[in-house]
């Protein structure tokens, strides 16, 4: 009895400590993808709290919990982190777990850089957050237009443009992965008009990260050289122009809400046909469509400038651009209806939240082309109706689309089955909340409430509408709290998934549940666009659509044989190691002595500890 005692607290002490080494050292696509989520929903969390600070202080008239400098930091962090930290993330933790899959490959073309990328998205969040205990917060808004942002007497800015950097560096290198992955590691058979349109969607988005990330990169390095080394890039005392940032800015900044959009169009592209039971109806126009908002996005920046005085023919010219994107957009929503159209509708959680994403979008989208009007927008681009259009596209369409891919694609990733009565509340309070908060806005804009402010006098007529806005804020924050107990719930008493729960038609649905880190035993072989729906209800006259992994003896060798020729590479430490190290050298750029770069190093180790505890706990728990 005394032999076997001693070596079983060993044995559990070395599993436990594999097993967290296993998350910080990974390579693996898979667990690549659910870190980025959970860390991304962490975020989210966060930036939700900024904004219902924000809520609580407009709630009410003349009000006085936030001051003028902590309602800028928090309104700054609000726009920052839900843009940087949570959206992107969100699709970009997708894309890792999703497009391997669905394109047939058994990772990502670089899994050491994808880790790298994972890594610098947690650390330049970590670092941007950790502004709050080292003298301030950003406080010029999440867009910090110079040169007012450069007055800004503390730290606050410096974080938020190193912090952008470090954010940056990881996008693109991930953007590139996703690209040269989807090139380079699809399928036998899968030409580019069998692609799925989700993967089609993550392509033009990756490519519009590419293009469009090095004018913020040139934008914030010059912004820096303003403030710390006494350049006047941006300052006309200086002989700068205040306009050069906007076109650097805005040359970054619309494509931005392709990027952020274009894959929640991806998401919904796969939902429709999966829960109408039918195949989505123009895959040409759609697949097409988003490589024409992917051009087009590059020509629309200034409508954003309208107000700066570029005169009537520039005006015109990126009024009728913006016009001109609408119809690729405009395209897909057609296409969209004609699928749900006839079809044999099974509502789910999933298609309940692909539905209230579009009626949300064509809300925002409406008013998008209201603001593409000159004239329309000189009255209105400092009130309160840009903010409401922003969050109908952003909220309304991104948010609405990643819940709807959380609920579609949570059974493959975690091998288990979210709770539909919960999804439902989820979705209900979340639509109602949604209009509640930012509906009213378009009328406070109309009436002349301007944006960017941190409260306003009694008697204006904005009272009653920004009190339904908190009460709509705060109906959302109880419908994200729904879905976080979902989460628990399904953790502990979720039924166990199938292979293919909703019946789709994408190859990630010909693996298991969750995939084997291998992805597929056998690699498939696709003959049609969709290649699963292909393998179970009839086979193209030219061969099966895959070969699926219980076919793998026929194929002419053993499972085991199989999968031991199927190369992975090793977990690494190295990603983590290099992602600390920018994030040390961003720390002693902000602080000259080296004794205080540490000391605030250490603080930043404690808090990334926290989350990586925290990403690492969630992930776990869900995979368990």
């Amino acid at each position: 009895m005394a032999t076997t005692a001693v070596p079983v607290p060993q044995i559990r002490e070395r599993r436990w400590w594999h097993a967290w080494w296993e998350w910080i050292t990974t390579v693996d696509h898979k667990k690549i993808g659910i870190l980025y989520i959970m860390t991304a929903l962490v975020f989210f969390v966060v930036g939700g709290i900024d904004a219902l600070l924000i809520r609580l202080q407009l709630g009410s008239p003349e009000n006085t919990l936030l001051s003028p400098r902590i309602y800028n930091e928090i309104f700054t962090m609000h726009g920052t982190t839900m843009i940087f930290l949570a959206i992107m993330p969100f699709n970009v933790g997708f894309a890792n777990f999703i497009v391997p899959l669905m394109v047939g490959a058994n990772d990502m073309a670089f899994p050491r850089l994808n880790a790298l990328s994972y890594w610098l998205f947690l650390f330049g969040g970590l670092f941007l957050s950790s502004s709050f205990l080292l003298g301030g917060a950003p406080d010029a808004g999440w867009f910090s237009y110079a040169p007012l942002s450069e007055t800004s007497v503390t730290h606050g800015l410096d974080f938020w443009v190193l912090g952008l950097q470090i954010l940056g560096v990881g996008s693109v290198l991930g953007a590139l992965n996703i690209i040269v992955t989807i090139f380079n590691l699809r399928a036998p058979g899968m030409k580019f008009n069998r692609m799925p349109l989700f993967v089609w969607a993550q392509l033009v988005t990756a490519f519009l990260i590419v293009f469009s990330f090095p004018s913020i990169t040139v934008a914030t390095i010059l912004l820096y050289f303003d403030r710390n080394f006494g350049t006047g890039f941006f300052n006309p005392a200086k002989g700068g122009d205040p306009l050069l940032w906007q076109h650097l800015f805005w040359f970054f900044g619309h494509p931005e809400v392709y990027i952020l959009i274009l894959p929640a169009f991806g998401i919904v592209s796969e939902i429709f046909p999966v829960f109408a039971r039918k195949p989505i109806f123009g895959y040409a126009f759609i697949a097409y469509s988003s490589v024409a908002i992917g051009f087009l996005g590059f020509t629309v920046w200034a409508h954003h400038m309208f107000a700066v005085g570029m005169g009537p023919l520039a005006n015109a010219s990126f009024s009728a651009t913006s016009m001109l994107i609408a119809v690729p957009t405009g395209v897909k929503i057609f296409n969209w209806i004609a699928t749900l159209y006839g079809g044999s509708l099974n509502f789910k959680t999933p298609l309940y939240f692909a539905v209230g994403f579009l009626f949300l979008f064509i809300i925002g989208g409406i008013s998008g082309v209201i603001l593409g009007s000159p004239p329309v927008d000189l009255q209105a681009t400092d009130t309160y109706f840009v903010v409401a259009h922003i969050h109908y596209v952003l909220f309304g369409g991104s948010i609405f689309a990643l819940f709807a891919a959380f609920y579609y694609w949570w059974p493959k990733i975690f091998g288990r089955i979210l709770s539909e009565r919960l999804g439902i509340w989820h979705f209900w309070l979340m639509f109602i909340g949604m209009n509640l908060a930012f509906f009213p806005q378009h009328y406070l804009g109309i009436i002349g409430m301007p944006r960017r402010i941190y409260t306003y006098p009694r008697g204006m007529g904005f009272d009653f509408w920004n009190l339904m806005s908190t009460v709509g804020a705060f109906t959302v924050a109880l419908s994200i709290l729904i879905f976080i107990v979902n989460v628990l719930v399904a953790r502990r008493n979720g039924g166990v998934a199938d292979n293919d729960p909703w019946d789709g038609h994408t190859l990630e649905w010909a693996t298991t549940s969750p995939p084997p880190p291998h992805n597929f035993d056998v690699v498939p072989i696709v003959r049609s666009s969709r290649p699963v729906w292909d393998m179970k209800y009839g086979e193209s006259p030219r061969g099966p659509a895959v070969v699926p992994p219980r076919d793998v003896k026929a194929a002419g060798s053993t499972e085991a044989e199989a999968v031991h020729s199927i190369h992975l590479p090793p977990p690494s430490f190295y990603p983590i190691l290099l992602a600390f190290g920018l994030t040390f050298t961003a720390y002693t750029l902000l602080f000259s002595s080296s004794l205080g770069a540490f000391r605030f190093v250490g603080i930043f180790v404690g808090i990334s500890i926290v989350f990586i505890a925290i990403a690492g706990l969630a992930s776990q728990a869900a995979r368990d």
